[in-house]
């Protein structure tokens, strides 16, 4: 969300005198809260502050990570995650899959440009931690290569 847009968001809600303002645009959300009034002494001003990305790694999978015995691909940035080349296609790689180095295990899409993402260590598909046209963070898990 533009910052311009975050900063009249604020104002809006200082001015408007209502305590609370969450707004979705898209993937990103963002909660104002103005518990003050005005420029009150001890009052506290309005804050803005952004979800937790959608796309947080859980603790199963966290222990699933730990405990596997392989290579991790990780994502090398963020945006959306997907299986195939298009919709309706078969996806690059399943469990079980062999791939080598070099072979595009996924795509994911950042600013309107789809990356194809390739193995960057040979083996076996053992598992496939994030679900199609999910977002994805930087460095967040996405294959386990055994």
């Amino acid at each position: 969300m533009d910052l311009r847009k975050l900063k009249k968001l604020i104002d809006l809600v200082k001015e408007s005198g209502i305590t609370a303002l969450e707004l979705t645009e898209g993937e990103e959300k963002v909660s104002i809260n103005n518990s003050g009034v005005g420029n009150a002494p001890g009052a506290t001003p309005p804050t803005a502050s952004p979800a937790m990305p959608m796309a947080a790694v859980s603790e199963a999978a966290a222990e699933k990570i730990e405990a596997a015995n392989g290579h991790v691909v990780k994502s090398p940035m963020v945006g959306t995650f997907y299986r195939a080349s298009s919709p309706g296609a078969k996806p690059f790689v399943e469990i079980g899959s062999a791939v080598n180095p070099g072979d595009t295990v996924c795509i994911i899409e950042a600013m309107k440009l789809l990356n194809e993402i390739e193995a960057d260590h040979g083996g076996v598909i053992k598992t496939i931690f994030v679900e199609n046209g999910q977002p994805v963070e930087y460095g967040e898990p996405l294959f386990i290569i055994e």
